[in-house]
């Protein structure tokens, strides 16, 4: 079995010390070098070297010194030397020490004394230390406090050694009288330490009998407090009522540890809503006077962990818990966020959305780096209250779409479905954004944004004056007419460095893409960087937003902008009762699709049009020639019909993800009805009587008895061994977030004791064993149990194997026991969660791990097959119900999981029915790291042809 280490030093193992070396300046008169002699062997022994000759040297030449720091290592080195043989007895040469460890127990100084009894803490040899009880318990009564209160810790651990009580018979009623004259708060604490220790009554006496003064007792005394109060209250439920009235008066301690900790406290003993509200309210002052963010993000923890708890006590602290915006972490403030949008309710809307505004008028204002993220979180925030209460969006919305041109593409894109969203759901806003929308769109910079800024402009402009104004801002935005000149397409060299001034705010690339459905598209793209001054083209007419834009090759835009012209002409044509000034929109928009297909075509442009643009301008060139009542109904009624539905879809997931986070267990209809007002009150405070009537329903709505199923639990136990072996072992593994804790049942099968029995285990993957096994003896037909603790270091498919190798009386060599393989699944490390259709691309994007599987199933069905792949995997299913609905012999799906790590998994299901009825197809896997993706692509391979 391996030694308990009690140092840890540095060592260089670069210059190695030597014995001889070592000997020779222990034995001179240098104090200098006999500390760095020291210092060198203690080191040595530290790190496994057994160093035996020294012993007797130190003996005769350091034990005599009288220098303080000679005498400290010497305890160092006698605390880490082998003081027993192989047997378990203590070895004759430590007797020695002995007559000098009662020595400095009893010398003048009290430091000497100090270390000493502080060495005594860490002895276990109890032949060592029976001789010096008596020279211990008079240093219980020494006059400085430095000695006092190791000599309380030393008389601790001799108490505790196997027959310690029997070397201190009345130890515990000594410490309790020290501990009521005792005025040093260190000696106070380790005396009350020793009685929680050892004597738990006599500790829960001296506090009952001190209550009152309890709050003015030092903060390493409180701490001790608190954990004899969670010690007493796991045995003595019933009595939990007076020590929490403690806890509340320990509340209002000076220490922000005591405070967090009774906070802790409480909510782990009660569930009376003055207890949580108690406990809440410390948290919240606490991460706004704590300044270290660590400390701030584990408070927020514990918010989320109360929220999901107690949420109706939580809604009450909301605006308390918003004020940790005030830290400029962006992890904070995203935590901040998550937490308060689970609490909003139709009282605090109005609060929670005036002070998400100012936050967000903040950010123009600041120079912090990170304004434009926070901005985003802000924006994504005041989003989801307008979603769930559609009353507060004409409050947010004119101030959200002055970001509309803010310079992160992200924010602007957030605001601009915001605005999308709100005009559809609150149709008394629509007339007010859309006039605000045709007053800035030409700030709108990004080409991700315009297109939708134009979608909006197309689909709600409805009388005339708008659907002028829409087409007169869109005009302007692409200024003079033609976008290149004659002269210019036979000057390239020239046309070049006209366009070069901004090209140079947008770099435009060609990448595959997926899409909504889950297919790959090549996109042209531009990525938006910091913006120069537009430049002046033909005719010195100072660009409009989508003229830069089309000049740097953004093609899609320009198919964009067409179908917008079209459906604006469709719908003047229903408004406008001048035929005259009808087909003058007309011409003015065929010209400005002719102009951009000209674009497209000429080497004025950066790279050609591509085929899809291409093909949607000609075909609204088309539409405009040739104008039909059944063309205009698709365009101007189906486009509103299916995003309605998207938005109804949507909201109907989110009602449904709501109701499954609120269910709650409901008691039975044969179950005990206490009614808490009829009974004894006697002696009971308002928080006992609340605490009592907490505890009444949890046992009647059966949140005291959720163990987990006993079937769940058999799921879990494995067969190592065969029933035949001589040892039969069998393992229970329990996986938590970070390790894996292995309970293994030996069964010793033979006639015989097995000796120096050892379970060795070894891992493959990022599995990594804590402890080294440890010899055991197991009598005939008798079975033991083992535990073994693996951490766990990233979301990856891990084997443990191992053999138990023991020893017989009979047989001198050593039998060996192989064992089978544990297989540590992935699936228990990854939960389903949902991200946005537009972070899935970005990530889907970034992510340089992909493994592709081919499909090869026996399941004929393609909805069957891709709920058979989400329920092995453990995946949420991205895509809209609506689209994977119906029978058209193919299909194409999202999937989202995170790890417990905080990996990403994603997956992408293409799947296509062939004639003979079987699917064909690729599961594609992207992960930032191997391990998830390979690991989830083996899971899919083994469950994919439909085997549970």
């Amino acid at each position: 079995m391996d030694k308990s280490c009690t140092l840890l030093v540095h060592y260089d193992k670069g210059t190695p010390a030597v014995a001889k070396e070592i000997k020779e300046a222990l034995e001179g008169n240098d104090v200098e070098a006999k500390v760095d002699a020291m210092k060198k062997a203690v080191m040595l022994l530290l790190n496994g070297e057994t160093i035996p000759q020294l012993f007797i040297t130190i003996i005769r030449y350091v034990l005599p010194s009288e220098d303080h720091t000679i005498q400290k290592l010497l305890l160092l080195y006698l605390e880490l030397i082998e003081k027993t043989d192989s047997k378990g007895k203590v070895l004759p040469e430590m007797i020695l020490i002995c007559q000098n460890l009662r020595n400095n127990l009893i010398h003048p100084n009290e430091y000497i004394r100090g270390v000493t009894l502080r060495f005594l803490c860490r002895l276990k040899e109890t032949e060592i230390v029976e001789p010096l009880t008596p020279s211990v318990l008079q240093n219980l009564e020494h006059r400085h406090p430095f000695v006092r209160r190791n000599a309380i810790l030393a008389v601790m651990s001799i108490y505790k050694l196997p027959n310690g009580d029997q070397l201190f018979v009345d130890a515990p009623e000594m410490i309790e009288k020290a501990l009521s004259t005792e005025q040093d708060p260190s000696a106070k604490r380790n005396a009350f330490l020793m009685l929680f220790t050892c004597a738990e009554e006599r500790a829960v006496n001296y506090l009952l009998s001190n209550v009152d003064k309890v709050s003015d007792w030092n903060e390493s005394l409180q701490m001790v407090v608190l954990e004899l109060i969670r010690s007493v209250c796991k045995t003595k439920p019933t009595e939990k009522g007076k020590y929490i009235k403690i806890i509340i008066s320990l509340l209002s301690a000076t220490s922000s540890a005591v405070i967090y900790e009774c906070a802790g406290t409480l909510v782990s003993l009660s569930s009376a809503p003055t207890a949580i509200r108690a406990a809440a309210n410390t948290y919240c002052q606490l991460l706004l006077s704590q300044s270290d963010n660590n400390v701030k993000l584990i408070l927020l923890d514990r918010l989320s962990e109360l929220k999901s708890l107690h949420r109706d006590i939580m809604v009450e602290l909301i605006i308390d818990v918003l004020r940790a915006l005030s830290s400029p972490n962006l992890d904070i403030r995203r935590k901040t966020l998550d937490i308060a949008l689970d609490l909003i309710t139709h009282h605090n809307i109005n609060e929670v959305v005036q002070m998400l505004k100012k936050e967000v008028v903040k950010t123009q204002s600041g120079e912090l780096e990170k304004n434009g993220e926070y901005r985003q979180m802000l924006i994504q925030a005041i989003h989801a209250c307008a979603v769930k209460f559609p009353e507060v969006a004409s409050t947010v919305v004119h101030l959200l779409m002055d970001f509309l041109g803010d310079s992160n593409v992200a924010s602007a894109l957030d605001v601009v479905a915001f605005v999308r969203e709100i005009i559809e759901t609150n149709p008394k806003l629509r007339v007010s954004i859309i006039t605000r929308l045709l007053d800035t769109f030409y700030q709108i910079r990004a080409g991700k944004v315009c297109p939708c800024a134009l979608w909006i402009i197309g689909e709600y402009c409805l009388s005339l004056s708008e659907v002028e104004s829409g087409i007169s801002t869109i005009k302007q935005c692409l200024g003079e007419l033609p976008f290149y000149s004659v002269s210019e397409e036979s000057e390239p060299t020239e046309t070049s460095k006209k366009i070069q001034p901004t090209s140079s705010a947008m770099v435009s690339s060609r990448k595959p893409v997926i899409l909504a459905d889950g297919t790959y598209a090549t996109q042209s793209a531009a990525s938006e960087t910091t913006f120069s001054t537009p430049a002046v083209v033909q005719g010195s007419v100072t660009s409009g937003n989508l003229r830069t834009l089309l000049l740097t090759g953004d093609f899609f835009l320009g198919a964009v902008v067409a179908c917008t012209l079209t459906k604006l002409v469709l719908r003047l044509e229903e408004v406008q009762p001048s035929k005259t000034e009808v087909n003058k929109t007309v011409t003015q928009a065929l010209l400005i699709m002719v102009s951009m297909l000209q674009l497209g075509q000429s080497p004025a442009s950066p790279h050609p049009i591509d085929n899809d643009s291409y093909e949607r301008i000609v075909l609204c060139i088309k539409l405009l020639c040739h104008r039909n009542d059944e063309m205009k109904k698709i365009w101007l009624e189906s486009c509103r019909q299916s995003f309605v539905k998207m938005i109804s879809e949507k909201q109907l997931t989110e009602m449904a993800e709501l109701k499954a986070k609120t269910q709650t267990t409901n008691a039975q209809p044969d179950d005990l009805i206490d009614f808490f007002h009829l009974k004894s009150r006697k002696g009971m405070s308002q928080l006992e009587l609340e605490d009592q009537v907490q505890d009444d329903l949890k046992r009647a709505t059966g949140e005291f008895t959720k163990d987990e199923n006993d079937a769940n639990k058999l799921n879990r136990i494995l067969q190592l061994t065969g029933f035949s072996d001589p040892v039969y072992a069998e393992a229970y593994v329990t996986v938590h977030h970070y390790d894996i804790a292995l309970e293994v049942t030996v069964i010793n099968r033979t006639k015989e004791t097995l000796q120096n029995m050892c379970l060795e285990l070894a891992t493959m993957g990022d599995l990594k064993l804590v402890e080294r096994p440890q010899n055991y003896s197991l009598a005939p037909g008798t079975s033991m149990q083992i535990k073994a603790n693996i951490k766990v270091s990233s979301t990856e498919t891990g084997v443990i194997f191992g053999n138990i190798v023991y020893e017989t009386s009979n047989v001198m060599e050593r039998n060996v026991v192989v064992l089978n393989d544990i297989h540590i699944d992935i699936m228990d490390y990854i939960s389903p969660a949902v991200c946005s259709e537009a972070a899935f691309r970005t990530m889907w994007a970034e992510f340089e791990w992909e493994n592709k599987v081919a499909v090869n199933t026996t399941i004929q069905n393609e909805r069957e097959f891709l709920d058979h792949i989400i329920k092995s995997t453990n995946m949420k299913c991205l895509t809209a119900p609506s689209a994977i609905e119906g029978e058209c012999g193919f299909l194409a799906a999202n999937l989202y999981a995170k790890s417990v790590f905080g990996e990403d998994a994603l997956v992408n299901v293409s799947i296509e029915k062939q004639t003979d009825g079987a699917l064909s197809g690729y599961i594609r896997i992207r992960s930032k790291t191997q391990g998830i993706a390979l690991s989830l692509g083996d899971k899919i391979t083994l469950k994919q042809k439909g085997s549970s």
